[in-house]
């Protein structure tokens, strides 16, 4: 049986003997593997401006097959790539039923695909997931996707100084030039936009009271009190909202349930909000401040003291951005000129409360590159693009 490297020899070395070492592909088995797969961004990407390590605990939920409803429709495999006792790689691949009885064109996907600056890593990482995909009859693999289209989705590829925002991922200047050398092929662009909330703009105040309370609109705060209720209309509006982009997978059951739960820690009532037309729930945006603000120097762990230092500065210190991480209006509603001022309203709305709580940015992620209409709403109220997350795709055999 082949020894385990200790935690310590992980890391880079100074031993010249070891770029010339094979590489080593492994299955990830058990939780001190995990744990290697989770940690493995944290050594990679110190003290990158982009990146902030996520929280140990939450990525164990998020990878576990026992903790997420996602692998309730798919399988999943990860793997760690190794040359000699250095950790220099990692990557996943996922096929997912929903997605698969929803578009059937047998497409996987991989994720996870972080690696040290040597094109052999990643050649090796990709070509394991690929010969996963293909023997569990897949004609192509796209990516990355964390695990799924509804998580981190994309591959930074422009962007890499600004700001790390939760729930979107960091990847470094040479990983998409790696990626694309190995045939993989832009899908899709996603684009996310930095918003100062601090900026009123033209014609807001009197777009609100124009349509306030006129034309069958109204516009309300999440209720608390009715939580699930609320956050299950909000998801009911996503599915619809959403059902006809591209690569569109519907939250299940079991997934909206999850949803609700992990983001109650972080819901401010007033920075949620749903829209009725004609007394009906027509269209809702999420705001959730930016976590990654309050862990930037937890290292990924909150024991012994993350889990007082996290509370305090969610609860008391003022943060100073947010995301918004869903926005939708029912299809019904779509270009029509009453569905276009109640997403504006429901901007406005948001925008208002954040300046009320000492807010001054918010990022808007992610939309897709096609979706004019939604980015011409963005811009127009002075959203400035400011990322670009990459899906790629590859035709397997």
């Amino acid at each position: 049986m082949t020894a385990r490297p200790s935690r310590a020899a992980e890391g880079a070395t100074d031993d010249p003997r070891a770029d010339t070492d094979p590489i080593r592909i492994e299955p990830v088995r058990g939780r001190r593997q995990l744990d290697r797969f989770i940690d493995l961004p944290n050594r990679l990407y110190a003290g990158h401006r982009g990146y902030v390590a996520p929280l140990r605990f939450e990525r164990r939920q998020a990878l576990g097959r026992r903790t997420n409803p996602y692998f309730q429709h798919a399988v999943a495999e990860y793997w760690l790539a190794w040359r000699g006792a250095r950790l220099v790689g990692r990557i996943s691949a996922q096929v997912d039923d929903l997605y698969l009885a929803r578009y059937g064109d047998a497409t996987g996907h991989f994720g996870l695909f972080d690696a040290e600056d040597d094109p052999a890593v990643f050649a090796a990482l990709s070509a394991t997931a690929e010969a996963w995909l293909a023997a569990r009859g897949m004609r192509r693999v796209r990516g990355p996707f964390n695990l799924s289209i509804n998580e981190e989705s994309g591959l930074l590829v422009s962007g890499f100084d600004t700001p790390a925002v939760m729930m979107m991922g960091y990847a470094p200047p040479y990983a998409g030039p790696r990626i694309e050398a190995l045939g993989y092929a832009k899908a899709k662009d996603l684009i996310a936009y930095d918003y100062d909330v601090t900026r009123e703009p033209v014609g807001a105040r009197q777009l609100l009271g124009r349509m306030s309370g006129a034309d069958g609109v109204r516009l309300r705060m999440l209720d608390m009190a009715h939580y699930r209720r609320d956050l299950g209309i909000i998801l009911d509006i996503f599915n619809d909202a959403w059902s006809q982009n591209w690569g569109f997978v519907p939250f299940s059951e079991a997934e909206m349930v999850r949803i609700a739960r992990e983001m109650r820690p972080l819901i401010r009532p007033e920075m949620v909000w749903i829209a009725e037309l004609d007394g009906e729930p027509a269209g809702m945006i999420v705001c959730l401040p930016n976590l990654n603000e309050a862990i930037a120097d937890l290292n990924g762990r909150l024991l012994p003291f993350g889990w007082a230092k996290l509370l305090w500065r969610l609860k008391v210190r003022r943060l100073r951005s947010a995301r918004v991480v869903m926005m939708g209006l029912r299809q019904c509603h779509r270009d029509t000129p009453r569905g276009a001022a109640t997403v504006l309203m429901l901007i406005e709305s948001l925008r208002a409360a954040m300046v009320r709580l000492g807010f001054e940015r918010a990022e808007l992620s992610w939309v897709l590159e096609n979706n004019r209409p939604m980015r011409r709403m963005i811009e127009s109220i002075g959203g400035q693009p400011y990322k670009v997350y990459r899906l790629y795709e590859k035709v397997l055999g």
